[in-house]
């Protein structure tokens, strides 16, 4: 009786063991792109998880080659008068001062650094054109330089955790930054042809 009990448990054991095995092969060859049938990379193929700091760091990236990395392309000047661009956007010096002083350096605990009650005051400096010249893949062209001043006014929070807590506030806190528009002038009487791009990289 004992040697039938003992049989008994090892064939449940074997079963169970067959099915899980059936059950992770059957998961395993199904997930992802590896039970596709087709031109496959192997283990290429499997999805890897990535840490969403980089993740924002490359959408960050994406964002500003989208809105700010580029150079127009303008209709020609006619009353002679060089009117510049739109001002930068609130978003643009941020991200500019961002640059300048960062304020993710410190280490979460440690050292932390904030930026409230934000006011930016913008201020047009420079605003004129360059003589025409002709440009690759651009024709004849002027350069139209417009500079911006922005000053950025803010309170600045400073968090420090180790090794004695204790918070300073800098209400006064500013910094200036300087931004630059420059864009680009078609010169006479420019055909546009059919598919000609109105933005250069």
């Amino acid at each position: 009786m004992k040697l039938k009990g003992i049989e008994d448990k090892m064939s449940k054991t074997n079963i169970y063991l067959a099915v899980l095995g059936l059950t992770a092969v059957t998961v395993l060859t199904s997930a992802g792109c590896v039970g596709v049938v087709g031109p496959s990379l192997g283990p290429l193929s499997i999805p890897i998880p990535v840490s969403p700091s980089f993740q924002h760091e490359y959408e960050n990236m994406a964002w500003e080659k989208e809105r700010y990395s580029k150079v127009p392309i303008m209709d020609p000047i006619i009353d002679g008068q060089a009117h510049a661009l739109d001002p930068p956007s609130d978003d643009e010096v941020m991200r500019a001062l961002e640059k300048a002083h960062p304020t993710r350096n410190g280490v979460p605990g440690l050292e932390t650094r904030t930026r409230n009650n934000v006011k930016i005051v913008k201020e047009l400096i420079g605003n004129y054109l360059d003589p025409p010249r002709e440009m690759p893949l651009c024709g004849p062209v002027q350069v139209h330089h417009t500079h911006y001043k922005c000053t950025v006014y803010y309170t600045e929070v400073i968090h420090v955790g180790l090794p004695i807590p204790y918070t300073r506030i800098n209400e006064d806190a500013q910094e200036v930054v300087y931004i630059d528009h420059d864009h680009l002038h078609r010169v006479g009487n420019v055909d546009d042809g059919k598919g000609s791009g109105i933005v250069m990289e």
